[in-house]
């Protein structure tokens, strides 16, 4: 058997697991969240990253056991890890996506009653992880959701929907499995695959890639996605343009459309590990950040 026959193989037998695990736990916190934190860890300065270390040792001081965060990895996924303790951490739930209908125009400041969405939580953890002020513990804490909360922001049906829970409503065939959504797609096992191809999506990048890649600001970050929704993820599920009104309840991501939906994902999973990283050098940077970062 041939190493692109294998690997096939193992693509299947990894969409069919996924396919017979709950969603929650297998989600970009799964594994792109992860990549995301490891991008970023290649790409930080050495004194970001001796800064964050010394912040590793209030990681006692969180009470949460069961959710280790001691490396930007675990930074990437420990805001779904504490979700398991609703009565402690169910308030957080609403900071991890803003999603608008992709049939109206884009608006960042939409859908954040009390600064309650993704955009306004990442620029309030990157002024919280700045300030030195604060104990060693809440800066821990605003590292790990800055990081997280990043990662989602990329993610595209975090930012646009059909009024469908970014597609958690609209059951969608990945290939020849059946019975997923589409929110979930995008977030496993198309993710999975697109970072899991040659080359390797963590390295460290030149200054000229991280320029390409990184830039912009947190608006136009959750703008990037909502196109990617509108233009993308929904198109290729359901073969028709969103915004005529005609979108099924159920579709089918093909072979083909897989194939052309991959690059988008592998891209917002860079993008998200290098503008984390720009972040964490902003915030641990000498003086004071912006009074708004966004």
């Amino acid at each position: 058997m041939g190493h692109r026959t294998i690997r096939g193989a193992a693509r299947l037998i990894s969409a069919l697991l996924l396919a017979l695990c709950p969603g929650p736990l297998l989600a970009w916190g799964f594994y792109a969240h992860t990549v995301t934190g490891e991008i970023a860890a290649a790409n930080i300065a050495p004194s970001t990253r001796a800064a964050i270390a010394r912040l590793y040792a209030a990681e006692p001081l969180l009470g949460t056991p069961d959710c280790p965060l001691d490396n930007l990895e675990q930074a990437a996924v420990w805001p779904d890890c504490i979700r398991r303790d609703y009565n402690r951490w169910g308030y957080t739930a609403a900071w991890h996506y803003q999603t608008e209908p992709i049939t109206e125009p884009y608006d960042v400041r939409k859908n954040c009653s009390g600064g309650n969405c993704v955009s306004a939580q990442i620029a309030r953890n990157q002024r919280l992880l700045a300030d030195e002020s604060l104990p060693a513990n809440v800066r821990l804490e605003a590292l790990s959701f800055l990081v997280h909360f990043v990662g989602d922001i990329h993610m595209p049906l975090h930012s646009g929907d059909l009024e469908d829970r970014g597609g958690n409503d609209r059951t969608v065939a990945y290939g020849i499995v059946p019975g997923l959504n589409l929110h979930w797609i995008w977030d496993g096992p198309l993710a999975e695959r697109a970072i899991s191809e040659d080359p390797p999506v963590v390295r460290r990048y030149s200054p000229a890639e991280r320029e390409a890649l990184a830039g912009g600001e947190i608006a136009d970050w959750g703008r990037e996605s909502w196109q990617l929704a509108r233009q993308e993820a929904y198109p290729l599920a359901f073969g028709c343009d969103p915004c005529d009104g005609s979108v099924p309840k159920d579709g089918t991501l093909s072979q083909e459309a897989i194939a052309e939906g991959v690059p988008f994902a592998r891209r917002r999973v860079v993008q998200a590990g290098l503008r984390i990283a720009r972040l964490l050098d902003e915030a641990m940077r000498p003086g004071p950040l912006p009074e708004c970062a966004r």
